[in-house]
């Protein structure tokens, strides 16, 4: 049986389709749709990103066809479960393909992402797993019985560069102002005790793992510890880097491109409000969270 599994995320959509009776993944491809542009902070969807959220759907529907997909998932998260005219997205979708769009919450996220993570990694210690969205960020403390921390936070990439004017490259004022922005949010999670180990769940962590590595993040099943001195010299490089710098780096995807910075102050934040000495990055996250479930 084939089962695909479409991740409709703030900035970017996932397709995924596998053989449930092997696990063997057949097909997966992403888009970069910009959901929550233009609408995010005011809890709508503009009719621009509905546009773009609409044809790729439907390319996606046209290749599972192509694959002969019995079962297609498609899961909302952070910018459809916050806006107040998500269901005009919905019923267009539905009506032109039968597809249902199960809008999830941020704790359903977080546990959706956990499931993906723990197809590539051994708990033998705990663990503080990090999912960076546009609309949201997911963090989940887990061992090897399981989450026992759990918490979704409207942190996203998309959320941060539409809520800021930013100068390019960044200056101090706009790392502090961001800075500030998430000690305000989510400053109170950090005051507990949490794991020294952190694994970051696909997405942007891909993107930093490429332009540590300089090279392609090799499909795998496997989550790869990477140098922490070595990741952190890697994300101040990010911060300071131009927007031309960016868009001539093949190792950035185009939805990437302008958000990336952000995405790297936040990590870098969160590694110095812990005590992380251990950093791994895994290929799977929600969609695999789903697709195995």
């Amino acid at each position: 049986m084939r089962k695909a599994v479409i991740d409709l995320g703030t900035n970017t959509f996932n397709l995924l389709i596998a053989d449930i009776h092997t696990q063997q993944i057949l097909f997966q491809t992403k888009e970069g749709v910009a959901l929550g542009m233009g609408g995010i902070n005011k809890g709508i969807l503009s009719s621009e990103a509905m546009d773009r959220a609409f044809d790729t759907l439907s390319a996606f529907y046209d290749i599972c066809q192509e694959w002969q997909v019995q079962e297609i998932h498609a899961i909302g998260t952070s910018a459809l479960r916050d806006a107040s005219n998500a269901e005009i997205l919905l019923q267009r979708v539905q009506k032109a393909f039968g597809l249902q769009i199960q809008i999830i919450s941020g704790l359903q996220e977080a546990q959706l992402i956990y499931g993906g993570v723990k197809q590539t990694h051994h708990f033998n210690k705990a663990a503080l797993i990090m999912d960076i969205g546009g609309g949201s960020t997911e963090f989940i403390a887990a061992d090897n019985s399981g989450p026992y921390i759990s918490h979704s936070f409207n942190i996203g990439v998309s959320r941060l560069f539409q809520l800021f004017d930013f100068e390019d490259p960044l200056s101090s004022a706009d790392i502090s102002k961001v800075e500030t922005f998430l000690a305000k949010e989510c400053g109170a999670f950090f005051k507990q005790q949490l794991p020294r180990v952190l694994i970051g769940a696909s997405g942007s962590f891909e993107t930093f793992f490429e332009l540590l590595n300089q090279k392609p993040f090799a499909s795998s099943q496997i989550a790869i510890e990477v140098s922490r001195i070595d990741f952190e010299h890697m994300l101040n490089a990010v911060i300071a880097s131009t927007q031309h710098e960016r868009d001539a780096n093949p190792h950035i995807i185009s939805i990437r491109k302008k958000m990336a910075p952000l995405a790297a102050i936040k990590t870098r934040w969160v590694l110095s409000q812990t005590q992380i000495d251990q950093i791994y990055i895994s290929p799977y996250s929600l969609k695999e969270g789903v697709l195995f479930s």
